[in-house]
């Protein structure tokens, strides 16, 4: 689940899949969706000490982004190095910067944990604009990253208001 050497969770591109259908089926703009999961992620790590799919976090000009959930996205634009799967392409669509659900997700792939803090941070961020969320997600752990580089893990969860819990956590359960 977590790969201490590479600093990062294993990432499950099914479940990214149903989160991005997920979150597109509250909020279409790709940019909200895209720093929601952020804002879910650090909810999820802060509670249960790992993120919702397991992306790893890069930061671009425009704050933190889930870049292998990015990956699929550009994908279904045709733009991408890994292109879409038949799989993803029948369930998600993109017109300009909006996602389009195509069919619901399955929310057997979503644990009930998950939905918690997808729900959280979907209430807390939806209404948010894109400067306002530029700037809340802008945080230290963005901040220490190169532009375009890999977010640190142990960056993210030093921001969270239990980060000694957090990293300590994540040290004991992710060291053997």
């Amino acid at each position: 689940m977590f790969d201490q050497n590479l600093n990062r969770f294993s990432f499950d591109r099914k479940k990214a899949l149903e989160v991005l259908l997920y979150i597109s089926s509250q909020i279409d703009d790709m940019y909200k969706t895209l720093k929601i999961l952020y804002f879910a992620d650090k909810l999820h790590l802060s509670r249960y000490g790992r993120f919702i799919n397991g992306d790893t976090y890069i930061a671009m000009n425009n704050g933190p982004v889930p870049s292998e959930s990015y990956d699929i996205i550009r994908g279904l634009k045709g733009i991408g190095i890994y292109p879409a799967s038949e799989s993803e392409k029948d369930s998600l669509s993109i017109d300009g910067n909006s996602l389009i659900p195509i069919r619901d997700p399955e929310l057997g792939l979503i644990s009930a944990s998950d939905l918690e803090c997808l729900n959280e941070a979907i209430d807390l961020y939806k209404g948010y604009s894109f400067n306002k969320l530029h700037a809340t997600s802008s945080d230290e752990a963005y901040k220490a990253a190169d532009v375009n580089g890999e977010m640190d893990i142990k960056k993210i969860a030093g921001t969270l208001t239990n980060s000694e819990e957090v990293l300590t956590y994540l040290e004991q359960m992710y060291n053997d």
